[in-house]
Formats: C-alpha cells, sequence, structure tokens
C-alpha cells in the first residue's frame, strides 16, 4: 500500500509541475489544486470551478516554513496560528506585495492552511510549494465527498484525481481572520 500511495503521489506532482490541475482528497471534501504560481494553472482552475477571480483562493502547505515566503507575519499572527496547524483551520492572513492577484483576488491577504490530511500533506511536501485548494465542485453546487461523485461531476475536465479518503471533517475547514481572531466561516 505504501508503494502505491507513494507512486500515486509522484505521479501527481510530476501532473503539477507540468502545470496541470489536479483533484485529492481533504481534511472534509475533495479538493482542486494545481501550482499557485501558475497563472494558466490558476485560471484552469478558476474556470473548472466556475469560480470569479476577485473571491481569491486558499493555499495549503506541509508546513508555516512552505506559506512564509506569501505572508506577510509577525509574532502575534505566528502565536494565532500555529496551534491550530496541521489541522483543518484556515486563516486569512495578509500577504507580500509580490503575491499575485490571481491568489489573493481582490483582497490585500491570502487564505492559507497547514493540512494535516495525508494525501495533501505529501502532495504539498514533495510538490516543495503550497498548493491552491478549493473545493472540487462547481460554484454554488455541494461539495464532492467522493470519486464516484467527482468522476460524474468534472468528467469533461482535463484534470488528474488522485483516489483517497477525505477526513473525517463533516463540513469544509474554518476560516478565521489572523488579526482579528474573528471566525469568517
Amino acid at each position: 500500500m505504501a508503494y502505491h500511495a507513494s507512486f500515486k503521489i509522484k505521479t501527481a506532482v510530476r501532473h503539477l509541475k507540468a502545470g496541470a490541475v489536479i483533484a485529492y482528497p481533504t481534511e472534509a471534501v475533495y479538493g482542486l489544486g494545481c501550482d499557485p504560481l501558475n497563472e494558466n494553472s490558476v485560471m484552469n482552475l478558476l474556470d473548472i470551478k466556475q469560480r470569479p477571480i476577485d473571491k481569491g483562493l486558499i493555499l495549503i502547505a506541509s508546513s508555516l516554513e512552505q506559506l512564509r515566503p506569501y505572508l506577510l507575519l509577525d509574532q502575534a499572527i505566528i502565536e494565532r496560528v500555529s496551534p491550530t496547524w496541521p489541522g483543518p483551520v484556515t486563516w486569512i492572513i495578509p500577504a507580500q506585495a509580490w503575491v499575485p492577484t490571481w491568489l489573493t483576488g481582490a483582497h490585500q491577504s491570502l487564505a492559507v492552511r497547514v493540512t494535516h490530511h495525508p494525501i495533501a500533506r505529501d502532495l504539498c511536501a514533495q510538490f516543495g510549494s503550497p498548493l491552491v485548494s478549493t473545493s472540487a465542485n462547481p460554484t454554488s453546487r455541494p461539495a464532492i465527498k467522493d470519486s464516484r461523485k467527482l468522476l460524474k461531476t468534472l468528467a469533461g475536465a482535463d484534470i488528474f484525481i488522485v483516489h483517497g479518503a477525505i477526513g473525517q471533517l463533516e463540513q469544509e475547514t474554518a476560516i478565521y481572520d489572523a488579526i482579528s481572531g474573528k471566525k469568517l466561516r
């Protein structure tokens, strides 16, 4: 089983490096992901998702260190977010000025999470970078929790699917503002 999982992750990483969009299990749902610095990949993901660019996207990572280059972090923010990671908590954190608008949308911040889902975490670790992560369902459609529904819903999309079990979370991850600590979702 370990060989199969390792092969699956390595194959997905090759697809990511080639600019593909992938689907993979997360803490609560199947997600769509891609290289956050590949504009064409992100635009393809937004098209598949039918999501407007101005909403912004979430980045997931295997560690805070992977996210640091994207964020304006201070000690207070680090102390607020660190106890929740790795875990199913997404934080809105001020973004560095260089972060592309295809990630931040109409915002000066970025939604980020250090995931504890083993497949998502391994994807980020082996890719060596955070990944864009958004639920795999088209906008305004219900979240996708199993691979059969994923295959049916995204049948015409050019994506690589990493099959696996989603986590035990009943609903999508909570989102908090890292400055105020206020829960947003």
